[in-house]
């Protein structure tokens, strides 16, 4: 467990890494996090993460540059190379290149030619992993940081085993900062984290459900009422995403109807039967997407993502307010292992 405190923030690796006071990123969730949530969490001393999964190039320099109206902390912005085709990546990265953003993070498949490009480009690169091979992988490419995802962590889930588990894994063997992702929501989780040998958090659920988030307040209240065993880890919400790809979800009429049969599913063979709409274009059951603020429709049948820790989140609070609570609980958690280790 690498932190000290200096001054009001909490310093370690990651947070020198990337120039911020508090060692907590907030995930880049495709379609929520947006540039109100991303400079809301950087402004408050984190580390905010812009989701511009699969987006134009238009909507991507206007969020970066909304970003920047906001706060003049630095920030990321998150693409996943592996669910994009290659022509619009190509047009996502050359905006981002352009705008100078001061980090990318990527996830799924590693591409160490990627990272080695964003380096030159004079990004920081961050890296979301599931696998303690694509940890080491990253982390031999050239990248800043290694976010380690636990099944826990609601979205797509790329590994299969507890963060309790893969996180020691990779801090035994990799060597630049790494952030924790899976079921973290408090400064209970977070101290966890750093002492399993994490450097900070990546928190998706909890910052889901802050009034700058840009999901849909039914997404924000049934995260806020679900209790501990609501999500469901499956690969039933897959159109829109490579086959393959598994998702924590909360449950839903959907989940129920498929009752033990979570598993097995393929874009292709999924019937398309649409039940709502965003910006013009259909939102299908059995889709990877969420319902965010500009959607309408039958939001219960959609991908409600939330990790395993939407237990503990009950009430919907400011970025600013999740932040502040988090690292007071954490620093005294912290307090009380050192005075226990004396």
């Amino acid at each position: 467990m690498v932190a000290r405190s200096q001054g009001c923030g909490l310093t370690t690796p990651l947070t020198r890494v990337l120039d911020c006071a508090y060692p907590v990123i907030s995930a880049g969730m495709g379609g929520p996090a947006r540039s109100e949530l991303a400079a809301a969490v950087s402004a408050a001393g984190g580390f905010g993460l812009l989701g511009m999964v699969r987006e134009s190039p238009d909507l991507i320099a206007r969020e970066i540059a909304a970003v920047r109206k906001r706060t003049d902390r630095p920030f990321g912005v998150n693409l996943i190379p592996f669910a994009t085709a290659p022509d619009l990546l190509e047009a996502e990265l050359q905006v981002c290149f352009t705008e100078r953003v001061p980090a990318m993070c990527y996830f799924w498949e590693v591409y160490p030619d990627l990272i080695a490009r964003t380096k030159q480009a004079g990004c920081k690169v961050l890296y979301q992993v599931g696998t303690l091979d694509d940890a080491v992988a990253a982390a031999k490419a050239g990248a800043d940081v290694i976010i380690v995802q636990g099944v826990e962590a609601g979205g797509h889930v790329r590994g299969s085993l507890p963060l309790m588990e893969l996180l020691p894994a990779v801090a035994k063997v990799v060597k630049v900062p790494i952030a924790a992702s899976g079921g973290i929501v408090d400064g209970v989780g977070l101290a966890a984290a750093l002492a399993l040998g994490a450097h900070g958090a990546h928190c998706g659920t909890v910052f889901l459900a802050t009034p700058e988030s840009f999901a849909h307040d039914y997404h924000k209240q049934r995260i806020i009422e679900a209790g501990p065993d609501d999500t469901v880890h499956t690969d039933l919400f897959a159109i829109n995403w490579p086959p393959h790809s598994p998702v924590r979800v909360l449950k839903n009429s959907v989940t129920q109807a498929a009752g033990n049969k979570l598993w097995g599913y393929l874009p292709d063979n999924l019937r398309r039967e649409e039940i709502g709409r965003d910006d013009g274009r259909p939102i299908w059951k059995f889709s990877t997407d969420s319902p965010l603020r500009s959607t309408t429709g039958d939001f219960e049948k959609m991908s409600l993502f939330a990790g395993r820790g939407a237990g503990a989140v009950s009430t919907i609070r400011s970025a600013d307010e999740v932040i502040n609570s988090m690292m007071e609980v954490a620093m005294s958690r912290l307090k009380t292992l050192a005075e226990l280790a004396k």
